[in-house]
């Protein structure tokens, strides 16, 4: 078949490679080269290497639904388009131009999480499990008929990294099936139950603020829904302290026992030996690994060394 590819991360990589693998008739179509890190040297999208690799012409617009980006996907005259996280909203232009339509693999079961970060907003809400769903697009975000979903249990302590790349891989083998379905004429669109649906908008620098007057498991969720990126952190003083990683303690009633006065963030626990155990909404956390500024990304026991955190409290919100 012949396909328009519309990605651009990590995520989208897998369902490229398989497309490749298929033998399909490829044109990639991503986003342009941005800066990256602190020398803002340009970085090519991860689908953009891919597909130089295996030499597969590639086209890059800031916005695919001008008049350039209509005339490039049109002169490729593809059969079907197929996006994953492409980052751009199409046009109607854009989605009348292949014969089969535009299937788009996305992060989680819908309706629910439709747009910019259901992978982590799934984990930052608690949920247990997730999945991706296959859909033809229109011209809402994220409301066309579902084609295929496939669903997977998230880890209690699997990070929005972890899940992230299991999800990657599930939807390049879910568009495999959506892809052979789609040329054997089997599949049938399903309307998607608005009532059930929700959203997810992007994450920002100020949703990653930890808020110590909350629950343990939603203060656990939020460090490992942000782990990589952006990555949560608590505020001492001056100074922001990224969270990496969290640990729900079982020994509450003893903490209990020992600091039931301590206030909402106050850090009763911190040492090379025990580590770092701060005060929450309903009880205490562990904090396991943590990056002071300026310093390395460490496990908490090694970064107390030489610090004197005992009774410090972070702020709140």
């Amino acid at each position: 078949m012949r396909i328009a590819f519309l990605g651009t991360p990590e995520f989208a990589v897998p369902s490229l490679k398989m497309l490749i693998a298929e033998g399909h008739e490829l044109a990639v179509f991503t986003q342009p080269d941005r800066p990256k890190d602190r020398g803002h040297a340009l970085a090519m999208p991860a689908v953009k290497l891919t597909a130089l690799e295996a030499g597969i012409p590639v086209y890059q617009f800031e916005k695919i639904r001008l008049p350039e980006g209509v005339e490039a996907l049109t002169a490729f005259m593809p059969d079907l388009t197929v996006t994953a996280a492409f980052g751009q909203l199409l046009s109607e232009e854009n989605l009348s131009i292949p014969k089969f339509g535009t299937v788009n693999v996305h992060g989680s079961l819908l309706p629910k999480y439709r747009g910019a970060s259901p992978i982590q907003t799934a984990i930052i809400e608690g949920e247990e499990e997730t999945g991706v769903t296959t859909m033809l697009t229109n011209i809402g975000m994220d409301t066309g008929d579902i084609l295929l979903a496939a669903k997977t249990p998230i880890g209690e302590n699997e990070t929005y990294g972890e899940l992230y790349t299991r999800l990657a891989e599930l939807g390049a083998e879910l568009l495999k099936e959506t892809i052979a379905k789609i040329e054997a004429g089997t599949l049938e669109p399903i309307p998607q139950d608005e009532a059930l649906a929700t959203r997810c908008r992007p994450i920002k620098k100020q949703d990653a603020q930890i808020d110590f007057s909350l629950p343990s498991k939603r203060i656990h969720d939020l460090v490992r829904g942000l782990n990589p990126a952006p990555t949560a952190f608590a505020r001492l003083g001056e100074a922001n302290i990224k969270i990496h990683e969290t640990r729900l303690v079982s020994n509450q009633q003893v903490l209990f026992e020992r600091f039931g006065e301590a206030v909402l963030g106050e850090c009763v626990i911190a040492s090379p030996k025990q580590g770092l155990v701060v005060r929450t909404g309903d009880g205490f956390i562990e904090i396991t690994e943590l990056q002071f500024p300026g310093g390395k990304r460490l496990p908490a026991k090694a970064a107390m060394n030489g610090k004197k955190l005992a009774g410090s409290v972070f702020e709140g919100l």
